[in-house]
């Protein structure tokens, strides 16, 4: 038993380390950004109040600091195959090497209304990209049935792979560790062997979440909150959510489940977040 704990603590250790800060660009970006420590990986969200344009803008500043970016370029968002051409252009021109592509949840601008159609048209143009992350649905969608997301997760598999690059999934918000482990194999008995980065919320304080939640936009916030309602009451219920209540357990499912990373939603509380984490990395003896 010791052996395994101690597996398990060096997995636990090893994906905090090497843990992703998704940022949304709010007005307290900058003065949160102060928080993230040297050289991480940053993954700038598409807010549906800004532009794909703006996304990018945000991670051309992070680079110059000396961090590695992932844009979230979001389907509905794209204008147009001209907007598509100024896009990667943008991001060959930024050396940017991963990208995060996600449907958004954005009235469509253009012809694209999901993330499998995009990629179809982004990755024809040969973008200077090594890896591609798309998302994936632990706790279901409140639109699409379980099947057909299956079936989107196999699609954009082969489109990365046929395009020679790497891939990997992100989960949504789940804050059920049994839920996500059960779906993870499901996923991984459907033929979806993408490596996965779970999407957990960092160390948000309840006020600051609700307040971001509002600022994000009514239709937006309320579509999230539609779609995610359970999540979201068990995160703000007192004493319902620790970070650490999803890593630990499993990280004693990583080998067998494919899990490779942290996609942290820090919610732009880097502060608490990478207090936690420190922390974390304390008790486990780092």
């Amino acid at each position: 038993m010791a052996t395994r704990n101690q597996a398990n603590r060096a997995v636990q250790k090893r994906l905090l380390e090497g843990m992703t800060y998704e940022l949304i660009p709010l007005k307290n970006l900058a003065d949160q950004s102060q928080h993230l420590p040297a050289g991480a990986t940053v993954s700038v969200t598409c807010s549906p109040a800004k532009t794909v344009d703006d996304t990018l803008d945000l991670c051309a500043g992070y680079a110059e600091k000396g961090f590695t970016v992932i844009p979230h370029i979001a389907a509905r968002m794209v204008e147009d195959e001209g907007h598509l051409d100024r896009i990667v252009q943008r991001m060959n021109a930024l050396d940017i090497r991963t990208v995060f592509c996600i449907g958004g949840d954005a009235d469509p601008r253009g012809p694209f209304t999901d993330a499998a159609g995009f990629l179809h048209s982004f990755l024809d143009r040969r973008p200077n990209v090594d890896v591609v992350g798309i998302g994936s649905y632990p706790d279901g969608h409140a639109t699409i049935p379980d099947q057909a997301l299956v079936d989107a997760l196999v699609e954009k598999q082969e489109l990365i792979r046929e395009a020679g690059l790497k891939g990997y999934m992100a989960t949504q918000m789940c804050f059920d560790a049994d839920t996500i482990g059960d779906w993870l194999e499901g996923r991984r008995a459907a033929g979806v062997d993408l490596p996965c980065h779970l999407g957990v919320p960092g160390a948000v304080d309840r006020a600051r979440l609700l307040a971001i939640s509002i600022r994000l936009g009514i239709g937006h916030s309320t579509r999230y909150l539609r779609k995610n309602r359970t999540s979201v009451i068990r995160l703000l219920s007192p004493g319902g959510y620790d970070p650490n209540k999803l890593i630990a357990p499993l990280s004693y499912r990583a080998d067998e489940l494919n899990i490779a990373g942290i996609h942290c939603f820090t919610f732009n509380a880097v502060d608490t977040t990478e207090s936690w984490r420190r922390k974390s990395l304390r008790k486990l003896g780092s």
